[in-house]
């Protein structure tokens, strides 16, 4: 099959690799139909996060169709369609009993590098290095998807691909992140990165009752999609002093609520911190550049809540500790319990309270994804998601919503050829 696979910083190919195969009684393969690009994996391209490999096969955000289950597998069967949540859960350990599926004790088998870097070893995911278990990833034509009954969702309306694709990541990582703000009627919240996860916490933050959501970036694009769908307030950090902004904003209290979704690699408009991060960088003294994190502790109001749905990988400096511990913040963060929220998000979906695929801007096929990447990370073309399609070509990428959306790909008897059933 053709995956998409990294081989090094800026450095990612379309390879022809084995296809997968059911390696646990417990596994489903998909036929991938579609998969998103993440601001996540950009942390992989730019060459930051330790423990890849060359020709591992990326990406966590893919949804498609059962062609083969293993013999345990009680909830799908061949045919059925699912979004296959980034997070890998075996649904009985002490975490996930508590549904706390990102910290699932038993599924990543990068376990012992992950305790030398964090104390404790998190989940294993889908396509991001050895530390989180070294699963092969999604930007593929096929995926084996481990404890399948824990997992995905199945998709039984006629949705579309691009409606619903988004359970697996970024939706549930933006609900999560608003809800973690512990958003109380009446608040006024304040997201920095418009981006695809901050976009979504920026739908979320109103769900959960925000009275105000003020929006943060440097990309105009995204902070006109910000406006458009999010109906929120933005600011440029380009052209304005974000702080006093905020402060001014909010009659000198700060905003209630906090929420950093940009992470590991925050550009900073120059200010002597994000220079010296960016120095520290590229000299491989650091692997993060925590600009936001440092203004969202000193713009949030005293007693408030700092939401962190943003990746960090590393070691940070500079972060102002003294004021987050005096001015009494509680902190919240951590990747998505993705199988927690995907039956409640569905249901908004499927309700027509929300419709993700807003969010798309390029659809590209599998060939095409590699130069994806450069404008996914350098923001051009007013690229804010991309949604690759295995199976199709560029031509064939623009939705259409009248489609059932149940199957778009090849015809499901040579998938079914390939994939003979598992006993």
């Amino acid at each position: 099959m053709k995956a998409i696979c990294w081989h090094g910083t800026e450095d990612v190919r379309v390879d022809t690799v084995p296809d997968p195969a059911i390696l646990d009684p417990r596994d489903i393969i998909i036929q991938v139909t579609a998969t998103g690009i993440c601001g996540s994996d950009l942390h992989l391209y730019s060459g930051i996060m330790p423990g890849m490999k060359a020709g591992d096969i990326i990406g966590h955000e893919p949804m498609g169709i059962v062609v083969a289950v293993g013999r345990d597998v009680k909830k799908f069967q061949i045919g059925d369609r699912v979004v296959v949540p980034f997070v890998i859960a075996c649904g009985s350990c002490f975490f996930c009993q508590r549904t706390l599926y990102s910290c699932c004790d038993t599924t990543n088998p990068g376990a012992e590098m992950a305790r030398k870097a964090m104390g404790h070893a998190p989940a294993g995911l889908f396509g991001y290095s050895a530390m989180m278990g070294s699963y092969p990833g999604g930007q593929a034509e096929y995926l084996r998807v481990p404890h399948a009954d824990v997992g995905p969702i199945k998709i039984e309306s006629n949705l579309t691909d691009e409606q619903v694709l988004f359970l697996s990541d970024i939706f549930p990582t933006g609900y999560m992140a608003a809800e973690n703000a512990g958003i109380e009627p009446g608040d006024t919240v304040a997201v920095w990165g418009c981006g695809p996860v901050g976009q979504f916490a920026i739908q979320s933050a109103w769900m959960l009752g925000a009275e105000r959501v003020i929006a943060i970036d440097r990309v105009p694009e995204r902070l006109a999609m910000a406006r458009r769908h999010g109906r929120a307030e933005t600011l440029n950090s380009d052209e304005d002093s974000i702080l006093e902004r905020l402060t001014e904003m909010t009659g000198g209290r700060g905003p209630d609520r906090c929420i950093d979704a940009v992470g590991a690699e925050a550009h900073g408009a120059g200010t002597l911190d994000s220079v010296i991060d960016k120095a520290k960088q590229t000299l491989h003294l650091s692997m993060d550049r925590p600009h936001v994190l440092r203004e969202a502790i000193m713009a949030c109001r005293k007693a408030g809540t700092l939401s962190i749905p943003g990746v960090y990988i590393g070691l940070l400096d500079k972060i102002p500790f003294g004021a987050l511990v005096n001015k009494g913040l509680t902190v919240k963060s951590g990747q998505t319990h993705v199988q927690r929220y995907l039956s409640p998000l569905l249901a908004k979906i499927e309700s027509g309270e929300i419709d993700p695929s807003f969010v798309v801007t390029h659809r590209v096929s599998i060939e095409q994804a590699p130069a994806a990447y450069d404008t996914f990370r350098d923001k051009k073309d007013g690229c804010i998601k991309v949604v690759i399609n295995p199976h199709r070509s560029t031509e064939e990428m623009a939705p259409a919503k009248e489609e059932s959306g149940l199957l778009l790909d090849p015809a499901l008897e040579g998938t079914l050829d390939r994939y003979p059933a598992i006993p």
